[in-house]
């Protein structure tokens, strides 16, 4: 009898025990990011959107000699203004289309034409946004350097921001005639997106210049950048694809597969001549070696 006692006290002892490490596992959760509030003043957030492997340095107009490394960085940008929210560029792997696992997974986007490319991913954009308190419909505008894959994977994702784009990018994009580098399917839902047409050679997205969409075109016949002016960090140019190497700016190359390499050299020039005047640096987007010298979201730049 004595012995059963002890024995049903041992187990009621390890019951409770295991109880109380299961609430204390519980209690110790983290909580889930809360909502973002506005910022007091204008903020830079880096999103790791994938790596892309480029075998080729002849599209360039380079050699593998004049590049450190031929993989290029593949960034996505949120701008969080006081104002609202602002998504620069989407990445080339639609969140959808894969699931992460913690580790980098190699993706292999298939193009109209033809073409594949294969990219390495290891984290979604919606669940970098979450991570930092936003949601796609937090999201107040989309803009995109240009239309190639490689930036617009999940531009469907924005379709309920304001979209802002130059009127030939959008009839390149929804006319019919594909280049090889479009994936239609990545930004389709945006033809219904409420638009603004962007008209002059800068937009002032906030209205009080420290957003600014420069027309650069070249690379596609509406290729823009953006410039983003922060307290701290000064002027902050993100380059789209007006250069995808560094080398391309150091020996003067334009890649072979320009919309116009006339354009391009035209739009690098005056692209320069702002960086002087703002005195901004410029930020090669495709740069391996340079995007991984920025801090990473859930880190900003203000």
């Amino acid at each position: 009898m004595k012995r059963n006692a002890n024995r049903l006290f041992l187990v009621a002892a390890a019951a409770a025990f295991l109880f109380t490490a299961l609430t204390s596992c519980v209690q110790a959760a983290p909580s889930p990011q809360g909502k973002a509030k506005p910022p007091r003043s204008v903020r830079l957030y880096v999103f790791d959107c994938g790596v892309l492997h480029n075998a080729d340095m002849g599209r360039f107009n380079l050699k593998k000699e004049d590049v450190a490394t031929t993989d290029m960085s593949m960034a996505c940008f949120l701008v969080a203004h006081p104002k609202g929210n602002l998504i620069w560029d989407t990445g080339a792997v639609p969140d959808d289309s894969w699931t992460p696992t913690g580790s980098t997974v190699t993706q292999r986007v298939t193009l109209p034409d033809g073409q594949k490319r294969e990219a390495d991913v290891l984290k979604s954009l919606k669940a970098q946004l979450a991570e930092i308190g936003y949601s796609p419909s937090d999201i107040n505008y989309l803009a995109m350097s240009h239309y190639h894959y490689d930036h617009t994977g999940n531009a469907n994702e924005f379709a309920g921001a304001t979209w802002l784009v130059p009127q030939l990018e959008r009839d390149a994009m929804f006319g019919g005639k594909f280049s090889g580098s479009l994936q239609p399917s990545t930004f389709s839902a945006l033809e219904k997106s409420k638009t603004v047409i962007l008209k002059n050679d800068e937009y002032d997205v906030f209205g009080d210049g420290s957003v600014i969409i420069k027309a650069a075109p070249g690379h596609t016949q509406g290729h823009q950048v953006l410039y983003v002016k922060l307290a701290k960090t000064g002027g902050v140019v993100l380059s789209g694809d007006l250069y995808h190497y560094p080398a391309e700016m150091t020996l003067d190359r334009v890649p072979t597969f320009e919309f116009s390499q006339e354009q391009t050299r035209a739009s690098r020039k005056s692209v320069d001549a702002f960086l002087k005047k703002t005195n901004a640096q410029l930020w090669i987007q495709h740069d391996f070696i340079g995007n991984a010298k920025l801090k990473k979201s859930p880190q900003f730049y203000e």
